[in-house]
């Protein structure tokens, strides 16, 4: 690898995260075309997964492809989709070299956009910069690797861990810099996710606001018994920003159904040995569904559930200088630990100051997985 390669595919991949969250079920790839150590052409996966990232470059080269060198954070895709392969896209436009951040391990591609880029006599190098593109593409990876999204857990609490006080009252804990922020975050996912104690106690739209025009995030609900009301926020919004509610086999048929009319979409999943949604079941429905990555804002029991079947990717704090006690709510539910070493562990990130409020972000490695 050398300087040269690692600054561009660099910059494909700061490319390549103006996609997150708008482009599911395809992964978020950035391509930079490089000729005599000029940019001619760049592109990233368009809003609803295309177009691919390469043909929009290569659309931008034009002539000055010929020869050039393409850097792209993901292995250029073989099979035929509702687009043509871009592996042969870049043999047609008469690229000289090809330089990949990440193998693909869609079955669909796995090395044969490789193969078929080298067969053509295109010189491929790679991967460059793989570690920095495993973590970009975690998401899209962990759909194919582990048949669910990767899933970050975002809490918003006081000094002491309360996310509430006795009666309820939360809003607001943190500051309104820390909820813009929030925002900037559920744009950058493909869904937003809650259970059904946070729908029913705060009514959320969970929408993207503020952000200008963009691909809103499903609204995704975890509810045994469908025991919502029908007549709030994501019930009356259903048919503008989609909303999906996972339920268990004994949800009330009338219940679906009237969701189903309101234009929700209702996922049906196995349940746990106390009839509790299964947590992991229904992460690997969102999977199937073609989600990458979600965003759980709460409330506490599906936070618990989640952490307790080790289904946690990414953890993200909000934390407000101000202190509620032990009466008030906690932030995670009971989750029946006995001992420090059965505690989930994350590593820390990064930190930062958020107005009055302090930012902490954790994460599980990847090579835990």
């Amino acid at each position: 690898m050398t300087h040269d390669d690692a600054r561009w595919m660099r910059h494909a991949l700061s490319l390549g995260a103006r996609g997150a969250g708008q482009v599911w079920p395809n992964p978020a790839v950035g391509c930079v075309i490089v000729k005599h150590g000029r940019v001619v052409g760049r592109g990233w996966t368009a809003p609803g997964g295309r177009p691919h990232a390469e043909p929009q470059a290569l659309d931008q080269a034009g002539d000055e492809a010929v020869g050039a060198t393409a850097y792209v954070t993901l292995e250029p895709c073989a099979h035929w989709g509702q687009t043509p392969p871009c592996a042969d896209a870049l043999i047609r436009a008469s690229v000289a070299r090809v330089v990949v951040g990440l193998r693909d391990p869609d079955p669909r591609t796995d090395g044969g956009g490789i193969d078929r880029l080298r067969a053509a006599g295109v010189a491929v190098t790679g991967p460059v910069l793989e570690e920095e593109a495993r973590r970009a593409h975690r998401g899209f990876l962990s759909r194919v690797l582990r048949g669910r999204p990767r899933l970050t857990l975002k809490l918003a609490s006081s000094f002491d861990g309360r996310i509430a006080t006795a009666t309820g009252e939360s809003q607001w804990i943190t500051g309104p810099e820390a909820r813009r922020a929030v925002h900037a975050m559920r744009m950058r996912h493909d869904a937003v996710m809650v259970g059904a104690g946070t729908v029913r106690a705060d009514d959320p739209s969970l929408t993207v606001r503020g952000m200008g025009a963009v691909r809103q995030p499903v609204r995704v609900v975890i509810s045994r018994r469908l025991d919502l009301p029908l007549d709030g926020m994501l019930a009356r919004s259903a048919r503008e920003v989609p909303v999906w509610v996972i339920c268990g086999d004994s949800a009330d048929a009338d219940l679906r159904a009237a969701w189903e009319t309101l234009g929700a979409r209702v996922l049906t999943v196995a349940t746990g040995p106390g009839g509790q949604v299964d947590p992991t079941a229904a992460l690997e429905a969102l999977g199937r569904e073609g989600l990458t990555s979600v965003f759980c804002e709460g409330g506490g029991a599906l936070a618990a559930s989640l952490l307790s079947a080790d289904l946690v990717d990414d953890l993200v704090g909000f934390t407000a200088g101000m202190v509620i006690g032990a009466e008030g709510q906690p932030g995670i539910g009971a989750m029946g630990l006995a001992d420090l070493a059965e505690a989930p562990r994350f590593q820390l990130r990064t930190t930062s100051r958020i107005g009055a409020d302090i930012l902490h972000e954790w994460t599980r490695p990847l090579s835990s997985w």
